[in-house]
């Protein structure tokens, strides 16, 4: 019985045939590949801009509380404090970690811009091109504990209605009035520095949100909050007509010591934060990048053309315990 082969011709559209397939195929890989890692490196930016917000909000928001004292500022006569530690973060008079009981308010929160990577006594490599800013808070963390909780970890606040103490734990139960409540005092310095980090077997500096925090064992310590934080700007809202709604919205360059001393007169704070990719992607298209922190006279336009992604974000933060509703538990 004769067997028939393929002739040439039906091999070669066979080939052809098959050679669109394949194209195709290889075309709709290749796309999904790319979609995929766009996707990925989005969902990477908008995860690492949402976790620097909400750390920074947590601090912000308990500017003001300073439990059950209920004193309009620290003296003298009301306060037992603590000295400075030698590494201390501070600008100005009565800015350090513990109130120095001069006569000037004790400044609960600041904010400075980098101009030159010496800031604020204690950091030496913030990022200042383009300028970033740097914002120093202190607070109660807003959850009260019991004397025999509290640990040689801490520095904390003892509070009555009209005496305070700053002291580091632990805390004695039999030293303190029977009315007095204890939470834990933290001072936080959030600001922007380049590391260098190893990926894919490639040196790389990265921006990176850091932070300075307060310990009793080593001063002010250096932490690692969000890799990819390449710059921020904050905007403060004030009441300057003692009518407890803000009114005016000043940036760091034009906010004076008045303004950071007067304990009820700052009642929200607007974050702006830059976040980039930690590499770059040579299949971006756009390298015009231009980025607005801010929409008053003072706005920080920054302009980049590079092959990193890169997403702003804002957001604007309610101080609850400062203006009407100081001191509220």
């Amino acid at each position: 019985m004769k067997q028939h082969g393929f002739t040439l011709i039906e091999i070669m559209i066979s080939l052809f045939i098959g050679g669109l397939i394949l194209g195709g195929v290889m075309f709709l890989y290749v796309g999904m590949k790319s979609t995929t890692k766009d996707t990925m490196v989005i969902g990477e930016l908008q995860e690492s801009g949402r976790l620097a917000l909400s750390i920074m909000k947590r601090d912000i928001e308990q500017i003001g509380f300073w439990g059950t004292f209920y004193e309009d500022g620290f003296t003298d006569d009301n306060t037992v404090t603590l000295p400075n530690p030698t590494s201390d973060c501070f600008s100005g008079q009565n800015n350090g970690s513990f109130p120095d009981n001069s006569n000037t308010n004790f400044r609960s929160v600041f904010a400075v811009e980098a101009t030159s990577a010496l800031q604020l006594s204690c950091i030496k490599n913030a990022n200042f091109d383009p300028v970033s800013d740097i914002l120093q808070v202190k607070y109660l963390e807003g959850r009260q504990v019991q004397p025999d909780d509290s640990t040689n970890k801490q520095y904390y606040f003892i509070a009555q209605q009209e005496k305070a103490e700053f002291r580091r734990g632990p805390i004695d139960k039999n030293s303190i009035n029977g009315n007095a409540s204890v939470w834990p005092y933290g001072h936080h310095v959030y600001y922007v520095a380049n590391q260098t980090y190893e990926i894919n077997k490639q040196s790389i500096s990265v921006p990176v949100l850091m932070r300075k925090r307060l310990t009793p064992s080593g001063g002010m310590i250096t932490e690692t909050v969000m890799e990819g934080v390449e710059n921020m700007r904050f905007v403060f809202g004030l009441d300057t007509t003692s009518n407890n709604r803000v009114d005016t919205y000043k940036s760091i360059k034009n906010m004076t010591a008045s303004d950071w001393e007067n304990r009820q007169g700052i009642l929200t704070v607007q974050v702006f934060i830059l976040v980039r990719s930690l590499l770059p992607d040579y299949g971006l298209k756009l390298k015009s990048q231009v980025y607005t922190m801010g929409e008053d006279a003072d706005q920080r336009i920054i302009s980049k053309s590079d092959h990193f992604r890169r997403t702003l974000f804002t957001t604007t933060i309610r101080l609850n315990n400062v203006g009407a509703n100081l001191w509220n538990i």
